[in-house]
């Protein structure tokens, strides 16, 4: 969704929305609602020259052939249960499938204060970063896939965070 009814917001030299409008649009989801959201990414815009420069970035094929090893590992994971993806695990299962280091343990516990998370919140920071670890054919979730996971959900606090007294 956009961050606004224009959809430049929060880039003041397009969005000419005020402040006011910004909020009242932003509050049309709840934070329950938001809650039940895994990632929330942001795309900035992209210039002229960006589009016509050579760089290159990974390829459509490389990028299927991961996730395609993710699935794979997910299906191994699961093959004698119900589940059929990282999305789907209850909480019995995180405790399995989802053990952490102390170190991973204690930066989760301090983003679940600071960030003032949910259990849904939390549950889903797991989620995304045992995904996050299979991407990378990890058999274990270390600190760098967890803060990967509570990035994807930064956005959050950054546009409903006054809105939901987060800030």
């Amino acid at each position: 969704m956009n961050p606004c009814p224009c959809g430049f917001y929060p880039d003041r030299t397009r969005c000419r929305c005020s402040q006011q409008q910004v909020a009242k649009y932003l509050s049309k989801i709840s934070k329950p609602l938001l809650d039940r959201i895994d990632i929330c990414a942001e795309s900035s815009s992209i210039s002229y020259e960006d589009i016509q420069s050579n760089a290159e970035g990974e390829d459509s094929k490389t990028i299927r052939k991961r996730v395609e090893c993710a699935r794979q590992i997910q299906e191994e994971r699961f093959k004698n249960s119900e589940i059929k993806f990282n999305s789907s695990m209850k909480k019995n299962d995180l405790m399995c499938f989802c053990k952490l280091g102390e170190q991973e343990r204690e930066f989760l516990g301090k983003v679940f204060k600071n960030q003032g998370l949910s259990v849904r919140g939390y549950e889903k920071i797991l989620k995304v970063s045992r995904t996050i670890a299979d991407l990378e054919g990890k058999e274990t979730i270390r600190k760098k896939h967890l803060a990967e996971a509570v990035g994807l959900r930064n956005l959050e606090g950054k546009y409903w965070g006054e809105i939901y007294g987060q800030s």
